[in-house]
């Protein structure tokens, strides 16, 4: 069964603190869910499905389900890290489809800026995972997971750090429009380079920001939203992958949205030369390069040259991307960010972001996500959006 045209998303709602040492994780998954309900014109009782992941404080959706106070006959609890919202919305669509439920929620919230979370520190050891007794010795972490693909890909097709560094240019020109961007200067290819080096061949402002907050949406059945007045946004296409360590066949240079990004294209029955808006999850600036390769708008390897010279700001390039600055300069809720990536899609294909960075006739957006570690083993998950 395809999800084209089954379900929509009627509400979304970013929440606007970067910092919150005040607010308990529960608190924010509270606000935003008020927020995104709120937005589609809906309330707590009319929510009949529930989707979290392991942000989620306690026992997944049945705490937060009690928190909340919701009346539910459908839950999910897929975690694929900060793929995972993407997902969500995919299986929400799904589970309307199947008449499983009428109007999911799907809330996301952390306070890894207030907790002094950051991907510098080693990956906690988790005693029964299978990876644990080959790789914990070593002390891995985050940024040296991602460094691995940016050197890697360096070496096999020539990317420059110059090239990597004009992703967070461009999404540094669009952050100075967003008032809650946590970084809102704009910054250059030298900037970047100048920055410190975090992980070789990664500087500081290869990374991503670290933030308190989270978001929410609301997805639904078609007649819910026709009878709403928020503009309505079409789940097209979705797809999902993982990809590991391959049994040793270890190839550092392809994501799994290798696979995620066509299987969602198929469904919707589009192709990456339709799209006008991306949001394109960017945890590191080679996050950003790998999977704009692997969705297919440009041949693997042409990844670098492709985002050079402005060509993902809006208004100038051709593929404008992360027009809410992302998580390189606007925010990382909980170090998860696919759910900030479909809000920022709706937003464009609803016509609401800033003036300055609004697509023009936007009316077809591509969000895709990684969860996990890219340099081991890591999720993916592709949504194709339509406006109607």
């Amino acid at each position: 069964m395809s999800i084209n045209g089954r379900a929509y998303i009627a509400g979304a709602y970013e929440h606007p603190t970067r910092k919150a040492p005040d607010k308990s994780v529960a608190q924010l998954h509270a606000e935003v869910a008020v927020g995104a309900l709120a937005d589609a014109g809906l309330t707590k009782d009319d929510v009949d499905g529930y989707f979290c992941a392991g942000d989620a404080p306690g026992l997944g959706p049945l705490a937060m389900a009690d928190y909340l106070n919701l009346d539910l006959r459908h839950l999910d609890s897929t975690d694929l890290g900060g793929a995972s919202y993407i997902a969500h919305v995919a299986h929400a669509a799904q589970a309307i489809a199947l008449g499983k439920c009428n109007v999911a929620l799907i809330t996301l919230a952390g306070r890894p800026r207030s907790a002094g979370h950051s991907g510098t520190a080693a990956r906690p050891v988790i005693a029964d995972a299978p990876d644990s007794p080959w790789e914990a010795p070593f002390g891995p972490t985050t940024v040296n997971l991602y460094a691995l693909c940016a050197r890697r890909h360096m070496h096999e097709f020539g990317t420059t750090p110059e090239q990597l560094a004009w992703i967070k240019v461009a999404a540094s020109h669009h952050a100075r429009h967003n008032p809650h961007a946590m970084l809102r200067d704009v910054v250059s290819v030298e900037d970047v380079l100048a920055s410190p080096v975090v992980a070789d061949p990664l500087h500081r402002l290869d990374c991503c920001v670290v933030s308190d907050g989270g978001g929410a949406l609301v997805v639904v059945r078609p007649e819910i939203a026709r009878s709403l007045k928020r503009p309505p946004v079409r789940v097209m296409g979705a797809g999902e992958s993982a990809k590991g360590q391959r049994g040793g066949e270890v190839d550092l240079t392809w994501s799994a949205a290798r696979r995620s990004g066509p299987a969602a294209f198929a469904e919707a029955g589009v192709t990456p030369a339709d799209i006008k808006y991306a949001s394109i999850y960017d945890s590191f600036t080679i996050t950003v390069l790998m999977q704009i390769e692997d969705l297919g708008f440009c041949e693997k390897g042409q990844g670098g040259r492709f985002v050079a010279d402005g060509n993902l700001i809006a208004g100038s390039g051709r593929l404008p991307f992360n027009t809410d600055g992302g998580g390189l300069c606007n925010n990382h809720p909980a170090n998860r960010g696919g759910m900030t990536k479909v809000i920022e899609a709706v937003r464009q294909l609803r016509g609401e972001a800033h003036p300055a960075v609004q697509v023009d006739n936007c009316d077809l957006a591509v969000a895709t996500g990684i969860g996990g570690l890219l340099g081991s083993r890591h999720g993916a998950a592709t949504l194709v959006l339509g406006r109607e």
